[in-house]
């Protein structure tokens, strides 16, 4: 067993356009208060593969995680892991309660899919209500590019509490990055009530580096109801400078909540 990591929760998106990481509009759901966004929950959840692994694990790394509970701003949050047959079982807790859990395959060469199976079409110029229609399964979604700087760097390095230095010293970016992108491809193309990304699968094929320019090509594979909540999932291809396959997320997102749904 690695040791625990424990972080002080940082609600990064307290002024957001998502209302659900808004104190008031959190507690209308029956949340305790904003919560902090799921993309920072599996930030924190990323420390250990990475002083496991290190740099390797950017490169080739794969990761999947679940996230059960909300996690508050201030929250003490407590990250754990468990090494069985070279596989990570990482579990996050806080309140006394698990919030999230998760697995980090060691880094193991894996062939990126053909850029050409991943469509790559431009940011939409308005942005839909997101339903059935603007979110159809087979609906192919992209972003404006995203500059790697310095700035970016260290702010991602700031906004997840980051301590290792392997970041800043390398001109690395943070793995955050990955589902971030995986939330731009919603909210950049459709608009978007109280929603939440709920879970992820992530290969890595490239550490981001300073100077890279980011891109996604992502296509909506299921959007359906379960438990009242409206859920989409997205396959979400992350492109450096428009040739280089950095990572593929399987993207998961309640996007209209059941509290909105029976409204």
């Amino acid at each position: 067993m690695l040791s625990p990591y424990t972080v002080e929760a940082f609600n990064t998106a307290k002024v957001s356009e998502n209302k659900i990481h808004d104190d008031e509009v959190a507690k209308k759901f029956g949340f305790g208060g904003g919560l902090v966004p799921g993309a920072i929950v599996y930030a924190y959840m990323t420390h250990l593969p990475v002083e496991r692994w290190g740099r390797d694990w950017l490169d080739r790394g794969m990761a999947e995680c679940r996230f059960i509970k909300p996690v508050y701003d201030g929250d003490e949050v407590i990250v754990t892991a468990t090494e069985r047959d070279g596989v990570l079982d990482i579990s996050l807790e806080c309140r006394g309660v698990v919030c999230a859990t998760g697995t980090a395959a060691p880094p193991i060469p894996a062939a990126p899919p053909p850029l050409a199976e991943f469509r790559d079409v431009p940011q939409r110029p308005s942005r839909p209500p997101a339903d059935e229609q603007s979110l159809a399964v087979g609906t192919w979604l992209g972003i404006e590019p995203l500059i790697v700087t310095p700035e970016l760097i260290a702010q991602y390095v700031a906004d997840v509490r980051e301590t290792l230095p392997l970041y800043q010293a390398e001109g690395l970016l943070h793995p955050v990055l990955v589902p971030h992108i995986g939330n731009f491809a919603l909210n950049r193309n459709v608009t978007l009530g109280p929603w939440m990304h709920v879970g992820s699968q992530i290969q890595h094929y490239a550490a981001v580096r300073l100077g890279d320019s980011l891109g996604v090509r992502a296509r909506v594979t299921g959007n359906y109801e379960h438990k009242g909540h409206l859920f989409v999932d997205l396959d979400a291809l992350i492109v450096a400078n428009n040739k280089t396959p950095i990572a593929r997320t399987g993207h998961i997102s309640i996007y209209r909540p059941r509290q909105l749904a029976a409204a």
